[in-house]
């Protein structure tokens, strides 16, 4: 369950229990007493588990001596802006994020939305394992923060020419606090999906994944809409179509933001992971700003965003940090309002916006089953193998294959026991070149299944 940068685990008495969630809260409240952290915001998603393991959280950390504020239902990201709220270093959410039904887990961060990495949750993993707590007394309280965060947002963002919105929550918690956020920032707004229900009657809730985007396309043309927009189940994930109903990738309809951010402060740096389309390094690059890839994952990109000192960061899944007009965490639902405000600027359709974007053909992301025991070690022999074979190969996670005319990537996951691959390339025909080429290197792996899912 632990593991690179928070704690997911299937919900089952045997893994993430009550039991093992109240020893978590006290490993994390000795983890945060080490640093001197009293108050942290504690928050949880819809999940049919998620009350009663913030329950045990909540319990473990209080006989840490911590100071909790407990907000209730939330996105991640509603707990995050809590710590700005309340001035709190310390914060968890009780959420499995994106992943499917039978999941739970934890995302906690010490600092101001600042994610664990490895080596903190390694280190959360050794308290609890050798019981390393010093115990205290602390103390509860309850908040209600909905309607001061859809206040901060929409002062933040008002559209005057009050597009249609479709939004797809995929019965995830943002069916909670989406449509009104968007109705008062000044859409017309048709839903889709936003009744919460753990279960995920159609679909997991992940923009990354097709079926969802499609859905959310489908349902845009119905409605006649400007635009569609998918949120992930705990809001940190955006997904976006254009109102013909296409799916348009992250690392795509961002664009419009990067060219808005590099004609206000020339010769930015842009943060992105390694998933990312080449058409995006070359309109950084086109504009005068500086592209920096880095490894994937929300935390990786968080972390080089305050390295670099960059203001945006765009990961490929739908995690989107906005630094200069907002606290530059992953917020979906801001990130949805900052496209929707350049848009009613520009006056422009999302196609329109994004007309003149360099064309490459790309594939959706994939997941292949690989078990967590053996997927970081073939990660390491595929590097390996394609640099032996004389591949140019970006290693900062996985292995990125760099062709003359395309990319192949491959890493593992960082949630759940499976790969990850992309594709890119000029045109179709080698797009399927270079995943047939993947696909038939992946053979010699016994241990990777070879029914491929998107998300």
């Amino acid at each position: 369950m632990f593991r690179e940068y928070d704690i997911r685990g299937r919900e089952t008495p045997d893994e993430l229990s009550a039991d093992a969630v109240h020893a978590i809260g006290r490993a994390y409240g000795e983890f945060l007493r080490r640093r001197g952290i009293e108050t942290l915001v504690v928050g949880r998603d819809s999940r049919a588990t998620s009350e009663e393991l913030a329950h045990a959280l909540i319990d473990g950390l209080i006989e840490t001596g911590r100071s909790v504020i407990d907000i209730g239902l939330s996105t991640t990201p509603m707990v995050y802006w809590a710590q700005y709220h309340f001035q709190a270093q310390g914060a968890a959410s009780v959420t499995a994020s994106h992943n499917p039904p039978g999941w739970n887990g934890v995302k906690m961060a010490v600092g101001y939305s600042i994610t664990t990495n490895r080596a903190e949750i390694e280190e959360l993993f050794d308290i609890v394992t050798h019981d390393r707590v010093e115990p205290s007394n602390g103390s509860l309280r309850h908040a209600e923060i909905a309607d001061a965060y859809t206040a901060d947002l929409v002062q933040r963002v008002r559209v005057r020419s009050r597009p249609k919105v479709l939004v797809n929550t995929g019965n995830g918690t943002a069916g909670f606090i989406a449509p009104t956020i968007l109705r008062e920032a000044g859409c017309e707004v048709a839903e889709l999906h936003t009744r919460m229900d753990s279960t995920f009657p159609h679909y997991p809730a992940n923009p990354a994944i097709v079926e969802m985007m499609e859905d959310t396309g489908e349902h845009v043309r119905r409605a006649n809409a400007a635009i569609g927009v998918a949120l992930d189940a705990d809001a940190d994930r955006l997904g976006i179509t254009d109102e013909q109903g296409c799916t348009i990738w992250p690392d795509i309809y961002m664009i419009p933001a990067v060219r808005d951010l590099l004609q206000r402060k020339p010769g930015s740096k842009v943060v992105f992971d390694v998933k990312c389309s080449q058409a995006l390094v070359d309109v950084i690059r086109q504009h005068g700003g500086v592209p920096v890839m880095c490894k994937t994952g929300h935390s990786f990109v968080k972390e080089t965003l305050r390295a670099e000192h960059a203001e945006l960061g765009i990961e490929a899944s739908g995690h989107i940090f906005i630094g200069d007009s907002y606290y530059g965490f992953d917020d979906a639902i801001f990130a949805a309002l900052r496209l929707l405000d350049l848009l009613d600027k520009s006056g422009e359709s999302v196609s329109q916006a994004l007309a003149d974007v360099p064309r490459y053909y790309s594939t959706p992301v994939y997941n292949a089953p690989c078990p967590d025991q053996v997927k970081y070690e073939i990660t390491e022999q595929l590097v390996q193998r394609f640099k032996r074979e004389g591949y140019r190969v970006i290693d900062i996670s996985g292995a990125r294959v760099e062709f003359e005319d395309g990319w192949g990537l491959v890493r593992a996951s960082s949630n759940l026991p499976q790969l990850v691959l992309r594709f890119e390339a000029r045109t179709p025909e080698r797009l399927r070149e270079i995943e047939a080429m993947f696909r038939g290197i992946l053979e010699d792996y016994e241990a990777v299944g070879r029914e491929w899912e998107t998300g």
